[in-house]
């Protein structure tokens, strides 16, 4: 099916619901006569498939059997997960272990994960014992059998992926049934295509943390407000999940090559992509990193990255390169 009325006969529709333990949106460009709703069934299943594949709160999803495979036990992944699971492991090759998908059993221990939250810091002792789980060099694919092997105690969280990979997914599914204009959101990741209806991109802004409660669409509550039209945003934040004890912060980024979470005074980081699945993920590399460091990364990949960082006069922006050409274009 193609849609071809004239603009004047087109509006903007939308839809909500609940999937991965956070709330998606759809908004659609459609023809007045016609309602979003005879496509949310299918939205639905789409992230439905994905919540059901890579979710480590499903004890029955294709990820949480391999978390709990024996040690040498060789594992085929739904095609779906297996792109993700891929993805992933090479990020992790790239950035020498910084972004690193077998951090869960870290994450868990901090609290942050489906073992429940936690008030004051693990041991030391602690840490070292869960670290001797971690660490992606140990797993193995096989391409031709989608198949991955676990080596004993591996522990796969696809949290800072699956998302992103939702969002292109829920992407395809809309363009497989005609529909070429709309702006999908899973989890506060965003991808959007086509225009709106007047002719105009669709845009968002980059909230500044702080603002007050409802005050977000006012301009002075926005640090950038970016096109979306054909690209995809994650924004990767440390002021939302973290847990404060004898005056010390601790984020739910956890730093995989330390065990620590990261220290850096990184409030949010933005990163543009064609793909949500490549977004996602560099948000969770740029936070670890910290701004130095993961802004030499971005520049020498001509990544599209924005830091909000702590500075002594309030919020700084830092953008790399390909980010300020996005806001000038």
């Amino acid at each position: 099916m193609r849609l071809m009325n004239s603009s004047s006969d087109l509006v903007v529709q939308s839809t909500h619901g609940h999937t991965m333990g956070t709330t998606w949106s759809v908004r659609v460009v459609l023809p007045r006569e016609l309602s979003v709703q005879a496509w949310r069934d299918g939205i639905q299943r789409t992230l439905d498939l994905v919540d059901g594949q890579m979710s480590t709160y499903q004890p029955q999803s294709a990820l949480s059997r391999f978390n709990r495979a024996p040690a040498g036990a060789w594992h085929v992944l739904p095609a779906e997960c297996f792109e993700v699971v891929s993805h992933a492991l090479q990020l992790a090759r790239d950035s020498d272990g910084a972004y690193d998908p077998t951090v869960g059993p870290l994450v868990n221990l901090w609290g942050f994960g489906p073992d429940g939250s936690r008030g004051e810091p693990p041991s030391s002792q602690d840490i070292a014992n869960v670290r001797e789980r971690v660490g992606w060099s140990r797993l193995k694919l096989d391409a031709a059998t989608r198949s991955i092997r676990q080596p004993g105690g591996a522990y796969l969280d696809l949290s800072s992926i699956a998302k992103g990979y939702s969002v292109d997914l829920l992407g395809q599914y809309l363009d497989s049934v005609g529909l070429n204009a709309w702006l999908v959101e899973v989890g506060g990741e965003l991808k959007g295509r086509g225009w709106k209806p007047d002719g105009s991109p669709w845009r968002i802004g980059i909230e500044r943390p702080g603002a007050a409660a409802g005050a977000v669409e006012r301009q002075e509550q926005l640090s950038q407000v970016v096109s979306l039209s054909d690209r995809a945003i994650a924004t990767s934040g440390n002021y939302r999940r973290h847990f404060e004890t004898e005056g010390v912060r601790y984020s739910h980024h956890i730093d995989p090559r330390t065990g620590q979470p990261s220290p850096h005074r990184v409030v949010s980081v933005s990163v543009l992509a064609d793909h949500a699945l490549h977004a996602d993920p560099l948000g969770t590399l740029m936070t670890v990193l910290g701004p130095e460091r993961g802004m030499a990364y971005a520049r020498s990949r001509d990544l599209a990255v924005m830091f909000l960082l702590h500075g002594p006069d309030g919020l700084e922006e830092r953008l790399s390169p390909a980010f300020g050409e996005v806001l000038a274009s």
